[in-house]
């Protein structure tokens, strides 16, 4: 088949759009992956430019400049400076009982009291006795002479008094009303109602026991202090007292005495310490005490728990722009709650500084410069359990 020459030229501009048409096509296909790519690069970019340091909790504690109290570490029995078992004077049935176990008394204040009618009648019978042998004694009181009424002399109207029975009921009347005193009993000292042994109607006799009051307030620690560290306990010394049925509280004391006996089967001898009992302490709890043995003055001082250990070496860790700094320290002597920074050895410059917050908890794992944040020990305990 031959073709004209008008249809050629026709047909050559056909294949030539069609051309043009393609690679435009492909131009913007290929436009269009790389702005995709380059916005997926922006968006990883961005995505992992945004990603914000985690602020760990951790507890913070200062480092201060303060005494270096030494202690030495013992135990000892709660006691009661005051504890009275009170017992009946005098005999009789109980009309009223005031207290109850457990209520609180003052010094002088009314515990119980017998039926007072029978003391009463006791007093009364003394006083007639009394005015009987006055009378006798009267009618040897006459003057010597009764012309010039002169007065017998004082040997002859003490010798009246006693035949007449005088002298002897009157000590018998102020018996009878110390007894009827003793009917009613009351509270010898401040203090706590421990037991309570009658109830009104019991018939009790002299002697027999009816209440303990305890002195809550004025407590002693008879701690045991093994012979070689007695030299280093003073008297007036700072005691320091928990207990385990008080967990989380403290009790500040001091030694009073050193007690003059050493046991020879324990080689422990007692330090007399001095307590009050007004934050919960109870005659007859076990206590731990911590006894001061010596001071040292002017110390830096840093929380024990706050030192650990990298490759041997002790640190703490300081917390600057809420990021933790670990230092180097050269600990020093402790007590076990604080501890002695000690200088350098090579600059003799102490590398913290009070006032500083160093970490005390949530430090185990903490690397140099980690971002943290300081909160509450309670806090830190719920964000745990969480």
């Amino acid at each position: 088949m031959r073709l004209t020459r008008s249809v050629v030229p026709f047909l050559l501009l056909v294949v030539v759009a069609l051309a043009s048409s393609a690679c435009d096509k492909l131009s913007s296909a290929a436009g269009g992956g790389a702005a995709a790519d380059s916005a997926s690069a922006a968006d990883t970019s961005n995505t992992g430019g945004s990603t914000a340091a985690v602020n760990l909790p951790v507890v913070a504690d200062e480092v201060t400049d303060a005494d270096l109290v030494l202690t030495i570490n013992t135990t000892g029995q709660v006691r009661s400076d005051a504890e009275g078992r009170l017992r009946a004077e005098v005999g009789g049935p109980v009309a009223e009982v005031l207290v109850r176990p457990g209520d609180r008394v003052r010094k002088g204040q009314v515990l119980l009291r017998l039926d007072m009618r029978q003391f009463d009648l006791a007093v009364d019978e003394a006083q007639v006795a009394v005015d009987v042998a006055t009378l006798a004694h009267q009618e040897n009181y006459r003057p010597d002479s009764m012309a010039t009424g002169q007065m017998p002399s004082k040997a002859r109207l003490d010798a009246s008094v006693i035949r007449s029975g005088l002298a002897a009921a009157r000590v018998r009347l102020d018996q009878a009303k110390l007894n009827r005193d003793r009917a009613t009993m009351v509270a010898p000292f401040d203090g706590v109602v421990d037991r309570l042994l009658v109830v009104p109607g019991d018939r009790i006799s002299a002697g027999q026991e009816l209440t303990t009051i305890v002195d809550l307030m004025n407590l002693r620690i008879e701690a045991a202090v093994l012979e070689h560290d007695l030299p280093l306990i003073k008297v007036g010394g700072e005691a320091v007292i928990t207990s385990a049925a008080l967990a989380g509280k403290s009790f500040a004391g001091r030694v009073q005495a050193l007690l003059p006996l050493v046991d020879s089967t324990t080689r422990a001898g007692r330090a007399f310490v001095r307590a009050s009992g007004s934050g919960g302490l109870r005659p007859g709890m076990y206590a731990d005490v911590r006894l001061e043995a010596q001071r040292l003055p002017n110390r830096r001082l840093v929380p024990t728990r706050a030192i650990i250990e990298r490759d041997g070496r002790p640190l703490v860790f300081v917390i600057k722009n809420g990021r933790a700094q670990w230092t180097y320290i050269l600990p020093g002597r402790s007590n076990g709650r604080q501890t002695e920074v000690l200088p350098d050895s090579v600059s003799g410059i102490i590398p913290v500084n009070a006032g500083d917050q160093v970490i005390v908890e949530g430090h185990l794992t903490l690397t140099h410069d980690a971002p943290v944040r300081v909160v509450a020990k309670r806090e830190q305990g719920a964000g745990a359990q969480d």
